[in-house]
């Protein structure tokens, strides 16, 4: 999968989860992906290459960056809590959802019980 298969993977995906919004902000480079008005996705192109960016257990983004060539920490921001996915290798559409899932489901379980749109400890758990 290259960078732009990735990237359309990564926003079809958003816009199938509850209570997500897009907006740019930054500059035209920069889509944000939000729920309860706090980011859980962002996609930009880093020099010849675009990524997705994601919020992940910082236990499981150090596996991630272990198994895949394509996960690096993430590209200006917290380096422990957040992932860059590029496309390429291993990364395959499966695994963009599920990280794309994850991230949101991380965001979901920081909001007050008031503004979560889905349980996220329960919503849409991999088997």
């Amino acid at each position: 999968m290259d960078g732009q298969e990735l990237q359309k993977v990564a926003r079809d995906h958003t816009a199938e989860l509850p209570g997500t919004d897009q907006e740019h902000r930054f500059d035209p480079d920069w889509e944000l992906h939000k729920v309860g008005g706090k980011v859980f996705m962002l996609m930009t192109d880093m020099p010849g290459r675009p990524v997705v960016i994601l919020k992940a257990d910082p236990d499981d983004a150090t596996a991630l960056r272990e198994q895949y060539a394509g996960i690096t920490p993430g590209y200006h921001m917290n380096k422990r809590h957040w992932i860059t996915v590029e496309g390429g290798g291993t990364i395959d559409d499966k695994l963009v959802k599920e990280l794309v899932t994850d991230s949101y489901r991380l965001v979901v379980g920081g909001l007050p019980k008031s503004k979560q749109p889905v349980d996220a400890p329960t919503y849409n758990r991999r088997a």
